[in-house]
């Protein structure tokens, strides 16, 4: 009997109890920085050295935390479930955890790429500094998916969630677009479940089930729905 295909869709609050500031809280990093200054093609043209300041302080930062529960949760999912996770964060936690099949749309905190090419992408764990070249000989960037740039795996992650017999969502406000659409690509009888301590802004529809926590107790509620499924 073919395993449920069960889509994970994460955000920030996911990675937030490992101990990863969001951006978007009242004490989040945007606090300090303005947002196109660090994460705009703009802003690094302007002002590449900043931009390189604030991703080695992130870079270095993912590397003194670890995965939470939730994490291990949704690995651990995989032996009963074929799990996808799509995540808009940039951090490795999810790998860190053994979940396998996770795609990040917004890039990857521990890698870089080339500033002429996006097929020359490189792990990267110390500091990036101006001077760190590409073989090729062009300057080396962080590999981060900048406010106004494509999402490259965007068209992958649809073919995904469209494959989707569950959708679950945690720890996303679904405010960045187009990563927010992907609940859009499900079919309408999809059973989609919502774990969010603010979750009011979610429109109540019959596929639709919330749960009302953070990331970690969400996950241990939907992982009881699910024994109670199979």
């Amino acid at each position: 009997m073919p395993k449920i295909k069960i889509v994970v869709f994460t955000g920030a609050g996911m990675s937030a109890e490992s101990g990863l500031k969001t951006f978007r809280d009242a004490d989040g990093l945007w606090e300090n920085y303005d947002i196109m200054r660090v994460a705009s093609l703009s802003g690094w043209n302007k002002d590449p050295n900043l931009v390189q300041k604030f991703y080695n302080e992130r870079r270095a930062q993912l590397l003194q935390v670890n995965p939470n529960e939730g994490h291990f949760i949704l690995a651990q999912l995989e032996t009963k479930f074929q799990i996808n996770v799509i995540t808009q964060n940039v951090d490795d936690l999810h790998e860190r955890a053994g979940s396998l099949h996770v795609t990040h749309l917004h890039g990857e905190l521990l890698k870089v790429r080339c500033t002429n090419s996006l097929n020359h992408i490189f792990d990267w764990k110390s500091a990036l500094h101006m001077g760190h070249k590409c073989f090729c000989g062009a300057q080396l960037r962080p590999n981060i998916v900048w406010f106004g740039e494509d999402v490259p795996l965007f068209e992958v992650a649809t073919q995904i969630t469209e494959n989707a017999d569950i959708l679950l969502v945690v720890g996303t406000s679904l405010q960045v677009y187009p990563a927010a659409s992907l609940l859009h690509y499900t079919a309408s009888s999809t059973p989609i479940y919502y774990i969010d301590p603010k979750p009011e802004h979610i429109k109540s529809k019959a596929n639709i089930h919330i749960i009302k926590a953070n990331a970690v107790e969400g996950l241990k509620t939907f992982q009881q729905i699910l024994n109670q499924l199979s």
